[in-house]
């Protein structure tokens, strides 16, 4: 029996709630927030300044999901205009290692990746 079939028979529901978690952290914005991040609290334009490619509302999307899961604290300050400030929880600072490893893994192996799509582009094409 894998680690995966273990905890999800603990668990009892089927994989379901890591399958949640993962579907959260291994979406295309997370870990892109996550690392942005790293470095400590930013406002809502500075993140979206740092991120290229994403939208003010995928920005908004992604950051109420992880706040909602625990992984970023949203702070709002009294001020005119309102200012809000995003960081990482212990939680989320928690996922930069594996993250980092995952993101160590991809540019350890892109080349084998890219060689590979090429091959079955020439074979499907």
């Amino acid at each position: 029996m894998s680690q995966y079939e273990h905890t999800c028979m603990i668990r009892g529901d089927g994989g379901q709630t890591i399958r949640a978690v993962l579907d959260r952290i291994c979406d295309k914005w997370t870990l892109l927030i996550v690392t942005t991040l790293e470095g400590g609290r930013l406002r809502f334009t500075d993140l979206q300044r740092q991120i290229p490619g994403i939208s003010q509302r995928m920005l908004t999307l992604t950051l109420r999901n992880l706040e909602r899961d625990g992984l970023v604290s949203r702070t709002v300050y009294a001020e005119v205009p309102p200012r809000v400030e995003y960081a990482l929880t212990p939680t989320g600072r928690s996922l930069i290692p594996p993250a980092l490893a995952l993101a160590g893994w991809a540019m350890e192996h892109i080349a084998e990746i890219e060689a590979s799509r090429a091959a079955y582009g020439e074979r499907a094409g």
